[in-house]
């Protein structure tokens, strides 16, 4: 989505309303079909919409369209323009997806644009679903967007919780693909983000991660149980840091101390005191790139804010990459004043150079190939040793939430400068690629199509981050 006010206030609303969750700025359409769960594929790149070539468009390929625009299963993936040719751009070529991804965009394909084709080659797809509205049968509630929190299902025309017996993160898997949600970071239990009312509906769930729907899922019968509402299963998915809180430390010595502030509805707002300890400061801490926490103080210790007091009761585990993982009230409910607004005071000092490292290639820079700044001069990363622990770390430091996957094999297209580090093994708890071992600087003995890349689940070029334009 382009970064202008006047074109965020055009696209912005409409992705928002046509509810697509799509891991970066692309959104997705089938165009000249029936209903809008059947037609020619579109992606919207570069503030235009375009097409994607059929060379090796497959049922695997059109299964990620279908689960992205929640239309159910793939029954077809059509070549050779069967909805008619389109116009414009062919934005995508050589797509080739597993099948699992959650999003169009985690496939790999060609550089975007590139291509050897023309409109008769423009790819379909015929999804099982019709795209008409329904009453939604699964949620998240409890945590600070619709990505992470409590499992719900409706069923018998009430909404009812999901018992944690045997919860796991296979389970939590097919609720973040349903829901558009990214991938399971975890599978919390006991309640964490706080007691269900009404029916717990299902006991024992047990899916293996790879169905498509929830209640594909082996479960108990409807009701039958034998759990209380302490034992509510819960699930944070990666795409709840893509719409994770802004968050600010003010009027503190540096920006790693201070009065904690969250961006909400166009407004900063502070957060209260009530139950915040050193667990929720860690993650602030570490979404902000800050190192460990040293204090959490309450009552205004950096001095009292102003305007609307947005959080209460939160209540983190500790282990978050984002505030808005933790549980706590819904935006704007509190019993507080600002007396006892709520801080925090990092280990770190936020004069680190997060620059010295980038992400280059991809569709928005939390996805490329990795580089880094070293003897005034940028340069990749050999592959050799590269891991999903060192993308952890690059993703930490880059604040784009949590690493879905790390590409060997110069994914993103090979780079031209240095290859200034090699064997890289970070453990993954590091907050900058730097403190990770690796060989000395320079010493590589790799090519440049070994350079390493890393996808992020975040993209700071979404909607979320034009809030304040709008």
């Amino acid at each position: 989505i382009p970064c202008s006010a006047f074109l965020a206030r055009i696209y912005c609303p409409l992705i928002l309303f046509l509810d697509l969750d799509l891991g970066s700025s692309e959104a997705l359409r089938l165009v000249n079909g029936p209903h809008r769960c059947a037609g020619r594929v579109e992606v919207f790149h570069s503030h235009q919409w375009g097409t994607v070539c059929d060379d090796g468009w497959d049922l695997n390929d059109a299964a990620v369209v279908c689960r992205q625009l929640g239309c159910g299963t793939a029954m077809s993936a059509l070549g050779l323009s069967g909805f008619g040719e389109g116009s414009g751009p062919i934005w995508l070529d050589g797509v080739s997806c597993l099948g699992t991804e959650a999003t169009l965009t985690e496939c790999s394909f060609k550089p975007w644009g590139h291509h050897a084709c023309n409109h008769v080659e423009d790819a379909s797809v015929v999804c099982s679903g019709s795209g008409i509205a329904s009453i939604p049968k699964l949620r998240l509630v409890g945590g600070l967007g619709k990505c992470a929190g409590r499992v719900e299902v409706f069923h018998n025309n009430n909404w009812g919780t999901v018992c944690d017996d045997s919860w796991d993160l296979s389970d939590a898997a097919v609720v973040c693909r349903q829901l558009g949600c990214g991938v399971a970071l975890s599978a919390p239990s006991s309640a964490q983000f706080g007691w269900g009312t009404g029916p717990i509906w299902l006991d024992d769930v047990s899916c293996t991660g790879k169905e498509t729907d929830f209640f594909e899922c082996p479960a108990k019968m409807w009701g039958s149980h034998n759990c209380h509402h302490g034992e509510d299963a819960g699930v944070v998915c990666s795409a709840s840091n893509s719409s994770s809180v802004d968050l600010q430390l003010v009027d503190g010595p540096h920006r790693c101390a201070g009065r904690v502030e969250v961006f909400h509805a166009g407004q900063w707002g502070t957060v209260c005191d009530d139950g915040w300890d050193l667990k929720d400061a860690a993650v602030v801490c570490r979404q902000l790139g800050c190192g460990g926490a040293e204090g959490a103080p309450p009552q205004a210790r950096f001095g009292q804010g102003t305007g609307r007091i947005w959080l209460d009761d939160v209540a983190c585990a500790g282990s978050e990459d984002a505030l808005a993982q933790c549980r706590a009230r819904p935006w704007g409910q509190n019993n507080c004043n600002h007396r006892e607004d709520a801080s925090v005071v990092c280990l770190g000092t936020g004069t680190t150079n997060m620059s010295t490292v980038r992400l280059v290639g991809g569709p928005h820079h939390c996805a490329g190939r990795v580089e880094v700044f070293h003897n005034e001069q940028w340069g990749t990363v050999c592959d050799h040793g590269w891991d999903l622990s060192n993308a952890i770390v690059v993703c930490r430091q880059l604040g784009c939430g949590a690493a879905v996957s790390a590409p060997t094999r110069a994914f993103f297209g090979r780079g031209q400068d240095p290859i200034w580090l090699n064997s890289v093994t970070c453990v993954g708890t590091e907050h900058a690629l730097v403190e990770c071992q690796a060989r000395p600087w320079g010493n590589s003995g790799c090519t440049h199509e070994e350079d390493a890349g890393v996808v992020c689940a975040g993209d700071a070029h979404s909607c979320g981050a034009l809030k304040a334009q709008l």
